[in-house]
């Protein structure tokens, strides 16, 4: 069974105790049994009112986060190096403190536009640096999944097969590729034929519109899509994610460039994609629930 999952920022663009509670309530409310929270800037975080929440609620928990490129462990600067792996060796305990085991996003460079395409050097950084931070997680019981976003986030990652080739190199079985419906539709030849190079190492899924709105509104084959997630068997968390500046975390809304409103109601939207995901499983023949305990 596949968990059905949504983003935080559906419902708030911060950490603090009252928004953690309203993310949980209504993303239980809307039928989802993960939530995925961005360990952007986790400082007002309560650790244990969380985990309570979650656990009060039923809900299992993902965490992700990107880099700014002051801590780019994809740079040729040592110091920047330093920086960038703090803050993932930090949001990999923040996630297993919160009772999750799967921590991803982008951490395997900063999350923005560069000049030119990475360096060798940039590159060892960034597997010296996965290696170490898989072999932390590992001992915490906690997956990293490397997303693969596109050219206009990252210089490192735009392909499954990039993904791919990344994780060989690392050489850590805890690692595994996570897609996105989103930056596929930008990068990929088509959304089927990347899932099927992933096949048992593809560990986590985001289903996004094409423009981030509500699903079934845009480009995106996601029917096909759904069909080559049920030809792999594929069986982790299938999340849900949307931005509209209605809701703003400030800085990881200025690197995804979440100018416009594409919607008001966040649960509406919710309960909408609750939906059309389960009759895209259930046509492709994957089950899916909303339920992990």
């Amino acid at each position: 069974m596949n968990l059905l999952g949504i983003h935080a920022l559906v419902w708030a663009g911060d950490v603090t105790p009252g928004s953690m509670e309203k993310i949980i309530r209504q993303s239980r409310q809307a039928g989802f049994g993960l939530v995925e929270f961005s360990l952007h800037e986790p400082e007002p975080l309560d650790v244990a009112g969380t985990r309570a929440l979650l656990a009060e609620h039923g809900m299992q928990v993902a965490c992700s986060r990107g880099l700014a490129f002051d801590a780019d462990v994809s740079s040729e600067d040592p110091a920047v190096v330093a920086r960038g792996r703090a803050l993932l060796v930090q949001a990999v305990e923040l996630t297993h403190a919160l009772g999750g085991s799967y921590f991803g996003g982008v951490p395997y460079s900063a999350l923005g536009k560069y000049p030119g395409p990475p360096t060798a050097l940039g590159r060892a950084h960034v597997v010296e640096t996965l290696r170490e931070l898989s072999a932390m997680a590992k001992a915490k019981g906690v997956t990293l999944g490397l997303e693969v976003v596109n050219r206009y986030e990252t210089n490192l990652l735009n392909t499954a097969r990039q993904a791919l080739g990344l994780i060989d190199e690392i050489g850590a079985d805890n690692i595994v590729v996570h897609l996105d419906t989103y930056h596929m539709n930008i990068e990929e030849v088509d959304f089927v034929q990347p899932v099927l190079a992933c096949g048992d190492r593809l560990g986590y899924v985001h289903v996004g519109e094409s423009h981030r709105g509500y699903l079934g509104s845009g480009t995106i084959d996601f029917s096909g899509f759904f069909k080559a997630l049920a030809k792999i068997g594929y069986q982790g968390p299938i999340t849900f994610e949307s931005f509209s500046s209605t809701v703003v975390a400030a800085g990881l809304s200025n690197n995804l460039a979440v100018w416009r409103n594409l919607w008001d109601n966040g649960m509406d939207l919710a309960c909408h994609a609750n939906s059309y995901v389960k009759a895209l499983a259930q046509g492709a023949g994957l089950g899916v629930t909303g339920r992990p305990y």
